[in-house]
């Protein structure tokens, strides 16, 4: 898969021009302003490290809202396995940095989301493209 696709699998992945550290913090600032929560920030690699093992450079982002998210619960409760809104940013064996995320249409077609419903998470292309723009 080239970046800036979807994979069969739902994964959005986007290249970033910024650094892992910085990328994450802009996407941080961007949750922020657009007054969703930030509920965690994983550092995947750096607790690695603490048990002696190395992987690339990859920290998860998680975030979203009760409000948006509760009646997609409602509507398939099993959502909540994806919910809240993640964003994976990572550096591939190349150096690049990415960032990764579930499509909306695959988290709709996966959880037989109601049209009226999808709207809730579709957001987080505009998230991760305002984050990422220059």
């Amino acid at each position: 898969m080239s970046v800036n696709e979807t994979d069969s699998k739902g994964i959005v992945t986007i290249p970033s021009i910024y650094s892992l550290p910085e990328t994450v913090e802009r996407i941080q600032q961007t949750i922020r302003a657009k007054g969703l929560m930030l509920f965690a920030v994983i550092d995947h690699s750096g607790e690695a490290a603490k048990v002696g093992l190395k992987m690339q450079d990859a920290k998860l982002v998680l975030f979203g809202s009760p409000k948006a998210g509760t009646p997609l619960m409602v509507a398939s409760p099993l959502i909540a396995l994806d919910l809240p809104l993640k964003a994976l940013i990572w550096k591939d064996s190349e150096g690049r940095v990415l960032v990764s995320y579930n499509s909306t249409a695959y988290l709709a077609e996966r959880h037989s989301l109601p049209r009226d419903l999808t709207k809730n998470i579709a957001g987080i292309d505009a998230i991760i493209d305002s984050a990422l723009s220059g």
